[in-house]
């Protein structure tokens, strides 16, 4: 007798409070980029976790914010068409900063959805005042019916199997969505340009990352040898950022690749061999041709 269950829950919450970190705990692998710099996340990831009998896909989404430009237009669709889609709701806070309006907006929208929703209080490893968490609490229980509060440190592991327990309740009998051994949707190629956009948030400073895309020219693996070839283009909104992302002699660029190309080892588990240039597409993030063709459908 089949006795496989499935359930879709959404990962949401405002930029930074650690929704990315959380996905690659449940799923063990980092598939979502993480940095500390706001709009990190830019489409839905799925990520999924099949254990015995369950298979739970999580939906990362982008943190709710302000559009300002039409690729944040895109970013906050992303969000709408990520809970109306699922299970469950996993709302994810940060333990030690006040409550803020994109935050009431977000929990405002989850109550139409009238799906269950679980409030996660996260970065408990960074918080001096205990009681500062427990005010916190008590304010979103005032907002919203939560259906459980579980506090958690994604970073460190601290409550995160707690917390799969609780999502685990949710799952409903019906068959796996993917096959047992995936974790996650993302391309082979979205993942490498990822980790490379990743990189460059992590080493540049101010709003030229938030202006960066990077799309994968070419991406094969040598027949004889345990070797990936990778062709990189990085995209920049202004001729002056060109320079800065490149640097002295070519320093920065050199940094970011060899960061990237440490992480792809990693993930593919093969030598890479990575090639990365930078070209000037003037503000791209307001041309929805220029969006799609970076991979922002």
């Amino acid at each position: 007798m089949d006795n496989s269950r499935n359930l879709m829950a959404a990962i949401v919450g405002r930029p930074n409070v650690g929704k990315s970190t959380l996905l690659n705990a449940f799923i063990g692998e980092k598939i979502a980029i993480v940095s500390d710099k706001p709009q990190t996340t830019r489409t839905r990831i799925m990520g999924v976790l099949t254990a015995g009998p369950d298979q739970i896909v999580f939906i990362d989404t982008p943190g709710f914010h302000k559009a300002r430009t039409k690729l944040s237009n895109y970013m906050l669709e992303q969000i709408g068409n990520s809970v109306s889609d699922v299970d469950i709701a996993v709302f994810v806070t940060d333990a030690d900063k006040d409550i803020l309006q994109n935050e009431i907006e977000l929990l405002e929208n989850l109550k139409k959805s009238k799906i269950p929703a679980l409030l996660v209080v996260n970065k408990i490893d960074v918080l001096e005042r205990k009681e500062l968490m427990l005010s916190k609490i008590d304010a979103f229980s005032k907002l919203a019916d939560f259906d459980e509060i579980i506090p958690v440190s994604a970073k460190y592991g601290d409550g995160v199997s707690i917390l799969l327990e609780s999502i685990k309740k949710y799952a409903v009998a019906g068959p796996h969505l993917f096959p047992d051994d995936s974790i996650t949707d993302q391309t082979e190629r979205v993942i490498a340009s990822e980790i490379i956009r990743e990189k460059m948030l992590l080493n540049l400073e101010k709003e030229i990352p938030h202006g960066i895309a990077v799309t994968i020219e070419k991406m094969s693996e040598r027949e004889d040898k345990n070797i990936i070839d990778i062709d990189a283009v990085i995209f920049c909104e202004k001729s002056s950022h060109k320079g800065i992302v490149i640097g002295k002699h070519g320093d920065m660029l050199k940094k970011i690749a060899s960061s990237a190309r440490c992480d792809m080892e990693n993930f593919f588990a093969a030598k890479i061999n990575l090639q990365c240039w930078v070209k000037v597409k003037e503000d791209w993030r307001n041309r929805e041709g220029l969006i799609k063709n970076f991979g922002y459908k």
